[in-house]
C-alpha cells in the first residue's frame, strides 16, 4: 500500500476511505491484528465504517511483535520503564514515514522549523536508548539549522542564559521539555519570555509528584512569564503527534483521529463530550497497527479536538502528566 496516500488526506471523506483501506491491508498482513479481529468477529467483510474497526489494546506492544511489513525494521522505538517493568517495542519499517509525519504536523501547527531555535530539555529520554521523542526532536534541531539549537541534558544554567538572551533578541524559540525538568528550570531562574513557545511533553518519571495539568501549567506559566504552556501528545506506539496550544485541547493532523470508547464496553463508542477510553487512529502507523486502544481517559469536542483527563493505570505516555481518575 502506498503510504503517501496517508499524507494526502484533506477531509473526512478522504480519511474514511484511507482508514478502511489501511484496515484491510493490516488485517491481511498483520498476523497479531488479524487474530485479534477474528476473535471479535470483525473481519473486513463485516466492517464498513471507521467506527466498526477493531482497536488493538496498546499492551500488545509489550507482549507481541506488532508489524504489518515483512521488511526488517529500520528503527526500534521502546518505551521507558522502571526496573522489572515490561516495555513497549515499536518496530518501524520505514523511518521516512515517521519523519514526514512529525515534520508535516509541526509545519501545520507551528510553521517552518527553520524559523525557530529549538532548545530541548529532555534528560530522562536522553539517558536511555530507543526514544521516539528524542529521534523527533533531534531531527527538528537539525532542520532548524540554528547554531544555538540543541539538547541541554542537565545544564540548567547554560540553558537559562541562552533562553533569556535569545528571547530578548527577538529570536523565535521552541523550548520543549519533560515536565519535571521544566519545573527544575523555573525554580532556578525567573523568566519573562516574549518570543518563546514552551512545550511540555509530560511525565515526572518518578522525579516529582504527579500534578494535574492545570496545576503544572500554572506553575510553568508563572515561572516562564508566559500566558500559555503548549503540550504534545504522543507515545512510543504511534508515529504521529497531537498538539495543544495551551488550553488543554489537543488537535490532530489530518491522518490522525481520536475516538472515545465506553470504558465498560470496549466495542461501544461514546458520543462527543462524554468521557471514556481514548482510541487512536494513526494512519502513519501503516507498517505496524493504525488502530490502537490506549490506556488514557478523555473526551472529544465538536471541533474534533480532544482532552486527556486521566488514565486507567500508570501507563507510560507523554503529553499528559495527570493523576489517575
Amino acid at each position: 500500500m502506498n503510504a503517501n496516500a496517508v499524507f494526502d488526506i484533506t477531509d473526512d471523506s478522504d480519511f474514511t476511505a484511507v482508514a478502511l483501506k489501511v484496515f484491510r491491508h493490516q488485517y491481511r498482513n498483520n498476523e497479531v491484528y488479524r487474530e485479534f479481529c477474528d476473535l471479535l468477529g470483525r473481519t473486513p467483510a463485516k466492517v464498513g465504517t471507521v467506527e466498526e474497526i477493531p482497536f488493538l489494546p496498546i499492551s500488545f506492544f509489550k507482549s507481541h511483535k506488532i508489524t504489518t511489513s515483512g521488511a526488517p525494521p529500520e528503527e526500534l522505538f521502546t518505551s521507558s520503564g522502571t526496573t522489572g517493568m515490561s516495555t513497549s517495542k515499536h518496530y518501524v519499517a520505514d523511518r521516512t514515514i515517521y519523519e514526514r509525519s512529525f515534520s508535516d504536523a509541526f509545519q501545520r501547527f507551528y510553521g517552518n522549523i527553520s524559523d525557530y531555535v529549538v532548545l530541548a530539555l529532555l534528560p530522562s529520554y536522553l539517558e536511555r536508548q530507543g526514544s521516539s521523542l528524542i529521534y523527533m526532536v533531534d531531527d527538528l534541531i537539525r532542520r532548524s539549522a540554528d547554531p544555538y539549537s540543541g539538547f541541554y541534558l542537565d545544564d540548567l544554567e547554560s540553558l537559562g542564559h541562552t533562553l533569556e538572551t535569545l528571547d530578548q533578541k527577538g529570536k523565535k524559540i521552541l523550548l520543549i521539555g519533560v515536565s519535571f525538568a521544566l519545573l527544575d528550570l523555573v525554580e532556578t531562574h525567573r523568566f519573562q519570555l516574549e518570543n518563546t513557545i514552551v512545550m511540555e511533553t509530560g511525565g515526572m518519571k518518578g522525579r516529582r509528584k504527579e500534578l494535574i495539568r492545570e496545576e503544572l501549567h500554572q506553575l510553568l506559566e508563572k515561572g516562564f512569564g508566559v500566558s500559555e504552556i503548549h503540550s504534545e501528545y504522543g507515545m512510543t506506539e504511534l508515529l504521529s503527534q497531537a498538539y495543544s496550544p495551551g488550553n488543554g485541547n489537543f488537535h490532530c493532523p489530518p491522518w490522525m483521529k481520536i475516538i472515545i470508547r465506553d470504558p465498560e464496553d470496549a466495542l461501544s463508542l461514546q458520543p462527543t463530550g462524554k468521557t471514556g477510553g481514548i482510541n487512536v487512529i494513526d494512519l502513519a502507523n501503516i507498517h505496524s497497527c493504525s488502530f490502537i486502544a490506549t490506556q488514557d481517559l478523555g473526551k472529544t469536542h465538536p471541533d474534533g479536538s480532544f482532552e486527556v483527563l486521566g488514565r486507567f493505570d500508570h501507563s507510560d505516555i507523554r503529553g499528559c502528566n495527570l493523576m489517575v481518575m
